[in-house]
């Protein structure tokens, strides 16, 4: 096959397609993102569709032949959560999992953070952020005391009313907290978790900042990076990858902003290589919120926009449509699920309707971006880029 100028891939977070066979050690057994958000809301996604998102599970009606490649894929790390999701896509698989906190950190690692900032904490539990903040928000109003809570993921977060702790010193906090969390202690990530408003009204803001542990090893990114390529990240990929491997970012918030940031990307020429963007309305406003409908209408406003967006590939461009996890809003917690991704994959040139199968690892993503841009891949996975035009 022809070899691709670009390649674009697009996480639609926390989008998970049926529970894996080991759910149930992450109690997660019935876990199913998609088919739950279909089976309740309906949502009308004719694009999606038309690419095959709905030939992977068998939902297709009649005879509907998709324009895209279709299949799914199994996480082979031990986890489910947006690092180790995003690694493996880009071909680091992790062989031991973050460390996580079902029962709030260590009361030695919270002395020690208190001293490293000069600041009490409260919390120091699970917890859901909206209900924490709803929770704890007016102490911390009043005493000025981080609100420091982590969830069923390996993520160390620190919420704090604007008003009270600028974001940049939020963000300042955060680094402090990453510059301790090393070791048996070193979490995937710590989340700077801004609010504003009043007590009962409380709202997260735009100001998040994820700052997660650097990359243990080599991924796609530093491949391309160090063989001439350009590697752009959209949204938060530069907070996961620690900001490793990219040579161009834009932090947009939220998935409307991420697709006009990767439009005009597109529009532009004078890149060739990746564009790495996530997409996390759909995992952070609706998934952790258990929010079916809100999820459904955060598939259907991308769904619009995919017409456009294929529009502006081109004959040089291979687009991948996949996820990180699960984070099923029809389940019984408001945490990641445990479940297979979609893989949808689509441009000019390639075979319509090929169906990629079940993939055992997400690397297989990072094995075909290699071999479409014609890098030899130093990495783990198996490419499916020749299944694409297997007449060829």
């Amino acid at each position: 096959m022809k070899k691709m100028k670009r390649v674009a891939i697009f996480v639609l977070d926390g989008v998970g397609i049926g529970e894996m066979p080991d759910a149930g050690r992450y109690s997660d057994a019935g876990a199913d993102t998609l088919g739950h958000v279909i089976e309740k809301m309906d949502p009308d996604l004719p694009n999606l569709r038309e690419m095959g998102l709905y030939n992977i599970r068998g939902w297709a009606q009649g005879e509907e032949e998709p324009i895209g490649c279709f299949g799914k894929m199994a996480e082979k790390a031990a986890g489910k959560d947006t690092t180790s999701g995003h690694w493996e896509l880009a071909g680091l698989t992790l062989e031991t999992p973050f460390p996580t906190y079902p029962d709030g950190f260590p009361e030695e690692l919270i002395r020690e953070f208190e001293d490293a900032v000069g600041m009490e904490v409260i919390g120091n539990k699970a917890a859901s952020g909206t209900q924490i903040i709803e929770e704890l928000g007016p102490e911390h109003l009043k005493t000025g005391k981080l609100i420091v809570y982590t969830s069923a993921d390996s993520v160390f977060q620190i919420a704090a009313h604007e008003s009270v702790i600028p974001p940049e010193e939020l963000w300042h906090i955060c680094r402090v907290a990453r510059s301790l969390l090393t070791g048996k202690n070193a979490v995937g990530r710590v989340i700077a978790r801004p609010f504003a408003g009043e007590p009962g009204h409380f709202v997260r803001t735009a100001n998040r900042r994820d700052f997660s542990v650097n990359p243990v090893g080599e991924t796609m990114l530093d491949v391309l990076k160090n063989a001439g390529f350009d590697v752009l990240g959209v949204g938060k990929i530069e907070d996961i990858f620690n900001h490793r491997g990219l040579t161009q970012s834009n932090h947009a918030a939220g998935n409307e902003a991420c697709m006009d940031a990767a439009m005009e990307f597109l529009k532009k020429d004078y890149w060739k290589g990746l564009m790495f963007v996530n997409l996390v309305d759909t995992d952070m406003l609706y998934g952790h919120r258990n929010d079916v409908a809100g999820f459904a209408g955060a598939l259907e406003a991308f769904d619009k926009r995919l017409p456009a967006l294929l529009r502006l590939l081109g004959e040089d461009t291979l687009l991948i449509i996949t996820a990180d996890h699960g984070c099923d809003p029809a389940f019984p917690t408001t945490d990641h699920t445990r479940e297979y991704v979609p893989l949808l994959v689509w441009g000019l040139g390639i075979d319509e309707g090929v169906n990629l199968g079940v993939r055992e690892s997400f690397a297989d993503v990072a094995a075909t971006t290699l071999e479409a841009l014609g890098v030899s891949n130093p990495l783990g996975g198996k490419s499916f880029y020749k299944a694409l035009n297997p007449g060829d």
